[in-house]
């Protein structure tokens, strides 16, 4: 078929042509294509399957996988989504695949996966993944992080927790740690949504490093104040590690803070930075906090107003050098209220009693 049609604007034709040959609207997964054949995906994927399927009308379990990987690029968020691509022979060509997976093969592919088989194939896989990435000579930024899930229905392991988004609802509780500097998920646990955000932080720490490649290194361990627990400090001391985890501010650590009198000033005086150490109550040693006073700034007028952070670590380095390095970490805080006097008058020093 072949015609032509004059646009709405502008002058010429355009013209229309119709094809027996399959086209594809992602051709751009070609580059994703070609880095797999380079990292020879297939043939370690082929290796690693912890199962054979007997039955020569079978999909190969490899392949089923690939199939799945790239619904999920194209878009999919459900195994029913994969159907989209079956009829996709442009890009079946580009995957070499004779059959693309249907709804039911990738469920059953997963269904396959007992906790013994998945430890199986996952791990050396993973660990064959990881020596990809170039590693920082001083080693990576490791930061932990936990996240909700919502759950609708009666999924395993779902329970009601914190979930800000719809309390009351079932959800999961992820567990994450990630290398700041690939980025990259090192290692990750899927929790019960009733679980705090710290809990059975130690063992899952241990697992995390147990994946590092030899000769990597961790030059610090990052987290918010839901992290900020005496087993995950001691644990990290015993190591030796270095971390940066941002306190909870409680009415104690805020009196402590508004005592302090020597500040530095840092990034053209829209924050400044303080130190102090103390042992809280439970503590076998002191520490050493860090405090972040940063102006609250509105239609790029400072105003006297600030927020707080207040991060604890045992580095030797510099209060200003520590918080460059953990700000990358998404600290959360929370604007201070402002008095009318401290309104009308943006070049006030920032009120000592504002914390987040």
């Amino acid at each position: 078929m072949q015609s032509s049609f004059r646009p709405i604007f502008g002058s010429g034709q355009v013209q229309l042509r119709g094809t027996h040959k399959p086209v594809t609207p992602f051709g751009g997964l070609v580059s994703l294509i070609e880095f797999f054949k380079r990292i020879d995906l297939a043939r370690k994927l082929e290796e690693v399957m912890v199962f054979k399927l007997q039955s020569p009308n079978a999909i190969p379990p490899e392949q089923t996988l690939t199939g799945f990987l790239f619904a999920v690029i194209a878009g999919a968020s459900r195994f029913a989504h994969t159907d989209w691509l079956r009829s996709d022979h442009a890009l079946h060509a580009m995957l070499g695949i004779a059959r693309f997976p249907g709804t039911d093969t990738v469920r059953n592919f997963f269904a396959r996966f007992t906790q013994g088989r998945v430890e199986a194939f996952w791990r050396p896989l993973w660990r064959w993944v990881l020596p990809l990435f170039a590693a920082p000579p001083e080693g990576f930024s490791l930061d932990l992080d936990s996240t909700i899930f919502q759950r609708s229905g009666s999924q395993q392991g779902a329970a009601k927790g914190y979930n800000p988004q719809r309390p009351g609802r079932n959800s999961h509780h992820p567990l994450l740690a990630v290398l700041a500097e690939a980025p990259c998920i090192l290692h990750a646990w899927l929790r019960s949504g009733n679980t705090g955000a710290s809990r059975g932080i130690a063992e899952f720490l241990k697992e995390a490093l147990a994946l590092l490649p030899a000769g990597w290194k961790v030059r610090t361990v990052r987290a918010d104040s839901g992290f900020f627990a005496q087993e995950l400090l001691e644990f990290l001391e015993a190591r030796g590690l270095s971390y940066i985890i941002v306190a909870r501010c409680t009415a104690h650590i805020k009196r402590l803070a508004a005592a302090l009198r020597q500040w530095s000033q840092i990034e053209g005086g829209n924050y400044a930075v303080g130190e102090f150490t103390y042992q809280l109550w439970g503590w076998k040693k002191p520490r050493r906090f860090i405090v972040v006073r940063e102006r609250v700034r509105e239609k790029k007028m400072a105003v006297a107003a600030s927020s707080w952070r207040c991060p604890a670590t045992p580095f030797a380095s510099s209060s200003p050098t520590a918080t460059r390095m953990h700000s990358p970490c998404g600290a959360i805080t929370t604007n201070a209220p402002r008095s009318n006097n401290e309104s009308r008058n943006s070049k006030r020093s920032w009120p000592p009693t504002a914390f987040a």
